[in-house]
This record gives C-alpha cells, structure tokens and sequence, in this order.
C-alpha cells in the first residue's frame, strides 16, 4: 500500500537511511552500556553500576521509538547484530576495560550519535518531517547530557 503523508518517497529513503544508522548506534551502545552496567569494578562501582543502568534502559526505549519511526515511514527496521554491524559507526566492545576506559568509550559512542543525528537532521529531506525532526532533537538532548555527565566523571 502506498503512503501519502506528505514525505515523498526519496526523501522517506534518505530519513529512512539516517534512521537506521540512529538504530544500530543505539542497540550498539545500549549493549556496550548493558555490558558495563554488568562488569564494571573499582572505587566508583555503585554509582557507575547504577549510572550505566539508568542509560541502558533509556537506550532500550529510545531503540523502540526508533524502529517505529522507521515502521511509521513504511519500511521495515533492521533488527539483527548482522544488520546493526553493518550499519554503526560505534566500535563493538570485545574486552573488559577498567572503568575510566569505560567512561571514555561511553563518551565516544555518545558523541558519535549526537553527529549522525546532527547529519540526518541538517539534510534537505527533514524539512518535511517534522516528527523524525523532533526524535532527532530529543535524542541529541540525550546523548549531548549523557557526554557532558561521562566529560564530568572523567575530570
């Protein structure tokens, strides 16, 4: 069935690209964030603990909204560790970094974010989507004080 919303079909293509990319980087570091929350050791244990969890289960819902934006727009969210690889620019974490060097990808990761979503929303084709403009603009909101908070913790 064809949607008629508004959005033509190249500039659902472009928001659709950009959308999923938002998806894979954000699965990526909900589960490098999930596996922190699990492994994380040192002094500043309980409140890093406590602080990875509160960020892994704001990822976790943000990847539903995400995806179903993406559904919303008539395509269909990638959903596998295959398709995320493929999509992220956030690197994988394969060890068990101390807990600075945990602070510091967390950084990374989230600032990687904060410039896909900056990307998509600076293309031509957002000035029609007005939604997917405002989940950009929420989630940069996210990740710009997540970065701040890991800036803080890391001095």
């Amino acid at each position: 069935m064809s949607i008629n919303t508004g959005i033509n079909t190249e500039n659902r293509a472009v928001i659709v690209d950009g959308l999923s990319r938002l998806l894979a980087d954000t699965y990526t570091l909900y589960l490098k964030t999930h596996n922190y929350h699990w492994n994380v050791t040192g002094p500043m244990f309980t409140s890093l603990h406590a602080l990875f969890e509160e960020q892994y289960n704001a990822l976790a819902l943000a990847v539903d909204v995400i995806a179903e934006r993406i559904r919303a727009l008539g395509e269909f969210a990638p959903g596998s560790y295959q398709a995320y690889a493929k999509l992220t620019a956030i690197k994988e974490e394969t060890d068990v970094p101390n807990a600075e060097n945990m602070l510091k990808n967390l950084l990374d990761s989230h600032e990687i974010i904060i410039r896909h979503a900056r990307e998509l929303l600076q293309t031509t084709s957002i000035e029609t989507d007005e939604v997917t403009s405002d989940l950009l603009t929420q989630r940069m909101e996210f990740h710009e004080k997540n970065a701040w908070m890991m800036r803080s913790l890391l001095g």
